[in-house]
């Protein structure tokens, strides 16, 4: 559920201030245009798996993650998942519609106790205004945005499961090898079902490369896990 918001204080704005200033075309912000904008704001709080937005809702304001964790994912037709990024604390989110005052391209759900603070598309806007030097900053922010989807289409079009897999347990792994996700969320975040992830990570269990384990899936050999995934790349 969404909780009512809270009355900001010093130490919040302070807070969401320097996350403007940190965050991407922001950044061009002077300190005080970014504590303007961050006073415009309010809290918000979500519990695990509130909705704070979906496809097709206006972007009607931005918003700072202060803390927890929040999740930008997409649904198929067919109700499967994927998620696209997960944004921690300091990050910024939503920003883009705000900006066009288009609607949301996907949705945006806190994967866990997550609070946000709502900057509104009007005053994101009145401070831009007073900025022209944001509009280069923003150019290059899409730009740099746009070789990343590049970047992301391509190893979808050059990576079969298996390389997606070996990259995603790279990322992930934790301390030890251990990658703390269920094969289900592996699913989920690769776009593919369950069952063919299964498959997969039994094949490499076979081999020695990982052990699947009730905590997740412990990496035994990272140079057996890196070769699949150059394989995958040359096929």
């Amino acid at each position: 559920m969404v909780h009512p918001a809270t009355p900001h204080t010093t130490p919040q704005t302070r807070q969401v201030a320097a996350a403007l200033h940190a965050g991407g075309f922001l950044g061009a912000l002077s300190g005080d245009a970014c504590d303007r904008l961050a006073e415009s704001g309010r809290a918000v709080d979500l519990a695990m798996g509130a909705v704070l937005s979906q496809a097709g809702d206006p972007g009607d304001a931005m918003f700072i993650v202060l803390e927890g964790e929040l999740e930008v994912r997409t649904v198929s037709a067919g109700g499967r998942e994927t998620r696209l990024v997960a944004l921690g604390p300091g990050a910024v989110a939503g920003e883009m519609a705000a900006l066009d005052g288009g609607l949301r391209s996907a949705d945006m759900v806190a994967s866990r106790r997550t609070r946000l603070w709502r900057i509104p598309r009007q005053a994101l806007l009145e401070t831009l205004r007073t900025a022209p030097e944001v509009a280069l900053a923003l150019l290059s922010e899409l730009s740099a945005r746009l070789r990343r989807t590049n970047s992301d289409l391509e190893v979808r079009a050059t990576e079969d499961l298996g390389g997606r897999l070996a990259r995603l347990l790279g990322r992930e792994q934790g301390p030890r090898g251990l990658v703390a996700l269920s094969q289900s969320e592996l699913a989920r975040r690769l776009g593919a079902s369950r069952e063919k992830v299964n498959r997969k990570l039994q094949g490499w269990v076979a081999d020695g490369v990982v052990e699947v384990t009730p905590s997740g899936i412990r990496i035994l050999s990272a140079e057996g896990l890196e070769r699949r995934r150059a394989q995958a790349s040359e096929r």
